[in-house]
């Protein structure tokens, strides 16, 4: 996210019109460059890009003109309330690092093996190491949580409803004393960095730490390793629905942050593995300032949220989702039934902008005269 939001200004052998920040293969501009003094211009971007438009107090990227008292509320925190903040969250960061220090001190996998290899041996630990870990990893972030001032967080359960349970019968007795299907994965709508903390707090899926086996993607990279990135992803999301002890994977399949109010098309990497998957929908209701990530850096974004003495979470958590087999077969099918779900129970906003499109909004905030050629491809 904070290198979205750098010049996205490299040199290239012919420039674009001044007014124009980049073009499409058919000569037609892309999006002409916002002028400060130019309100049309602005609203038209935002209309476009609403997915990633901040409506807080503070304004587009954070930078918006605060009312007196806001800033008289700001100057206080600042001198009060963050740097004792910043000082608790660093001793909490510090426990749980000492803690996972301790518990892989002796059992640090594969050291001549290659980097992947270890990863895989760190997501596979059992035993009390495990136990230490997750449990302590689960406390410690609700613990960070309430640093941040989310000091309650409102989760509401969706129960199930009767159509979706199928009645084949004679069957019908067997399967309902067959326990229920494990899901591999939790997907999960991204509005922001707390997002990864409130999973950790409830269910600490794999996905964050090196002694859990988190899988490193890299956005831009089409090389060979791409394909292995997903196949690791889809082994580990079979393994979480059938092995109890293996630790489930998180996914956002969003690919970015949005504002919030909105649901981005899905990648269909999550959906590959064909197995049940638990969706959960965070929402940040917000009076000052909004915990969503989408336009603003990501210092100021700390800042800004520390100032806050009370932040809110809501929490969705819906059934399990059992594909069919026509979505076993079709992931493109699974994942759009599931956003569909999702944008439905969490009365959310579908649209069909992603990150190609988010770089061009902050390159537009940004004044760039110019795009890369990675904002032309599109997301797999």
């Amino acid at each position: 996210m904070e290198s979205e939001l750098k010049d996205l200004n490299p040199t290239q052998p012919s420039q674009p019109p001044p007014d124009v920040l980049s073009t499409k293969e058919d000569g037609r501009p892309l999006l002409k460059k916002p002028d400060s003094h130019d309100g049309e211009n602005l609203e038209e971007l935002e209309k476009k890009f609403a997915a990633y438009v901040r409506h807080d107090v503070y304004g587009t990227m954070g930078r918006g003109e605060l009312p007196l008292a806001e800033k008289l509320l700001l100057c206080i925190a600042l001198v009060t309330l963050v740097p004792i903040r910043v000082v608790l969250a660093m001793t909490v960061l510090l426990i749980y690092y000492l803690i996972c220090r301790i518990c892989t001190l002796f059992s640090a996998p594969n050291q001549e093996g290659e980097d992947e290899q270890a990863q895989e041996d760190y997501a596979h630990m059992v035993g009390w190491r495990r136990t230490v870990i997750v449990q302590c990893g689960r406390s410690l972030s609700r613990l960070m949580l309430f640093v941040f001032g989310f000091y309650w967080i409102k989760t509401t359960y969706r129960i199930p409803s009767s159509t979706t349970i199928q009645n084949e019968g004679k069957e019908e007795e067997e399967e309902e004393e067959e326990e229920p299907e494990r899901p591999g994965a939790i997907i999960s709508n991204h509005v922001s960095y707390i997002d990864i903390l409130y999973h950790m707090s409830s269910s600490f899926p794999s996905f964050v730490a090196k002694c859990l086996g988190c899988v490193y993607v890299q956005r831009e990279s089409k090389s060979s390793d791409f394909k292995g990135v997903s196949g690791v992803v889809t082994e580990r999301v079979k393994e979480a629905h059938q092995n109890k002890s293996a630790p489930m994977m998180m996914l956002f399949p969003e690919g970015t942050t949005t504002n919030g109010d909105y649901l981005l098309p899905f990648k269909t990497g999550a959906f590959l593995s064909q197995v049940p998957v638990l969706p959960v929908i965070l929402r940040y209701p917000y009076r000052r300032f909004s915990p969503a990530w989408d336009s603003i850096s990501g210092a100021r974004h700390v800042i800004y949220l520390l100032c806050q003495f009370v932040n809110h979470l809501e929490v969705i958590r819906l059934p399990i989702y059992y594909p069919s087999q026509q979505e076993k077969d079709d992931p493109k099918l699974y994942a759009n039934n599931v956003r569909r779900l999702m944008a439905s129970e969490g009365n959310l906003i579908m649209s069909d902008i992603g990150l190609a499109e988010k770089r061009v909004y902050h390159a537009a905030l940004n004044g760039n005269n110019s795009l890369p050629s990675v904002l032309h491809q599109k997301d797999d």
